[in-house]
């Protein structure tokens, strides 16, 4: 129950407050002097405390400082018969909610305390967000502590210590890098963390990238160069969307996995290497493998461990986990000195669908941060398309009218739609967009120009 703590040394108005509390549902206490306060406020906490001004053995002020050194959430209003401009600067300086003078109407005064009660309330459940967050961050970035993500956790702590290839599996957003990122960091591993994004490099390029080359081994090679697995030595390669390497560099890697040999491009020397692999991709591997777009023997080898990192919206209640995390993040980034979220921003937060997972929800966050004015972030500084969400898409598509449609101009419509869903929520990113969609990046481009959205 809500307890509200009435200081005040006339026990008619302690009487008058008390009785107005409980038939608010409230739990009233009272105390007529600032001794009994402090020992009232040392014993438990309070919601609320409302305090006279003026008293015997101490003022209204002494006790608003007694109440913040204790609990700072606690909102203190402060109520006075003798009220200068001076004592009532000095009350807000000091962080009271309010100051009302006597005589007050008993309207008047319950406005205030549902205000206050509800301003204490959000308070206290943003600090226990951050405690929360205190308590799973390691020095870095999170991901959750759902039921859905323990379960991840539990089988990546397992498997970090003991060197085997491990494929992520999940939507882009999903934070498939963070995951091999805590994998190397606890596999006690000396050597560096190399990411590299296979559908990011061109396709004439990958097979230098990764294992290397020898001086004149094709046009501009003026100089040796060691690969990215020579740079992972005796730590850890994680290979981003590897469900894109060609299909003719499978064999190369492949044998780079399973016997730890590689050959520089144009070289005829073989390097020996010790490379923990961690796969990444946001596609169906065996379906590529059916398709024969992918080798069935490098699937096997990659996924030796299969880690799926379930996408945002199947666990929303790791949302206000994450959300006060970048929160934190980007306040500091920014010199904002934001306490938390209002519960209406809250909520629209934990209903969004999320179609690209964390890395939305981060974008999101640091817009709003950066637009907030105020010590709350609020549903005004999130985007519109958050605003107006529904909790869950329906999928239903609308029906056939009777006169027909134009399927073409419909399917238009819907692809431009998701384009510029997918390029919002990763800040106008090609390329994140396309992993998004589950397109390449030609394709994107191409579908861009098609529908006059190329800039």
């Amino acid at each position: 129950m809500t307890r509200v703590l009435v200081v005040d040394d006339e026990q008619s108005m302690r009487e008058f407050l008390s009785i107005l509390l409980r038939r608010m549902g409230f739990e009233a206490e009272t105390r007529g002097d600032l001794a009994g306060t402090r020992a009232a406020i040392a014993e438990g906490e309070f919601d609320l405390v409302i305090t006279d001004l003026q008293m015997p053995g101490g003022s209204g002020i002494d006790v608003l400082r007694a109440v913040k050194e204790v609990t700072p959430d606690t909102e203190v209003i402060v109520i006075t018969a003798f009220a200068t401009p001076e004592t009532a600067v000095e009350a807000m300086k000091q962080g009271a909610y309010d100051y009302i003078t006597k005589p007050f109407k008993a309207d008047h005064i319950k406005v205030t305390l549902r205000k206050a009660l509800e301003k204490s309330a959000l308070a206290r459940e943003n600090r226990e967000l951050r405690r929360r967050l205190e308590a799973v961050e390691q020095g870095g970035e999170i991901l959750g502590r759902s039921p859905k993500m323990e379960a991840v956790y539990q089988v990546l702590d397992r498997v970090a210590p003991t060197g085997v290839t491990v494929l992520v599996l999940g939507e882009s957003g999903t934070g498939k890098e963070l995951v091999a990122r805590r994998l190397h960091a606890l596999s006690g591993r000396t050597g560096p963390f190399v990411p590299v994004n296979c559908s990011a490099i061109p396709e004439g390029l990958v097979e230098s990238e990764l294992f290397g080359h020898v001086k004149g081994s094709f046009t501009g090679a003026i100089a040796d160069k060691p690969g990215l697995f020579e740079q992972a030595q005796d730590g850890t390669l994680f290979l981003d969307e590897v469900g894109e390497l060609p299909l003719h560099l499978q064999p190369k890697l492949l044998r780079a996995v399973q016997e730890g040999r590689i050959k520089r491009v144009g070289g005829n020397q073989e390097r020996v290497v010790d490379v923990r692999i961690v796969s990444a991709t946001n596609r169906d591997l065996k379906a590529e493998v059916g398709a024969g777009r992918f080798r069935e023997d490098l699937y096997y080898r990659l996924n030796v461990v299969g880690l799926e990192i379930p996408p945002l919206r199947d666990r929303r209640e790791d949302i206000p986990l994450l959300a006060h995390h970048f929160l934190e993040k980007y306040a500091n980034a920014f010199g904002r000195p934001l306490l938390g979220f209002t519960r209406e921003a809250l909520e629209l937060l934990e209903r969004h669908a999320y179609p690209g997972n964390v890395r939305e929800l981060e974008n999101v966050v640091e817009r709003a941060v950066a637009l907030e004015t105020g010590e709350y972030v609020t549903p005004g500084s999130l985007p519109q398309p958050l605003t107006h969400s529904q909790p869950a898409h329906s999928g239903n598509l609308p029906e056939l009218p009777s006169e027909g449609l134009d399927l073409d101009k419909l399917l238009a419509s819907v692809e431009q739609r998701y384009l510029d869903e997918a390029l919002r929520s990763v800040a106008g990113n090609k390329t994140e967009a396309a992993k998004l969609l589950g397109i390449t990046f030609r394709s994107i481009r191409y579908r861009l120009q098609k529908l006059g959205m190329e800039e």
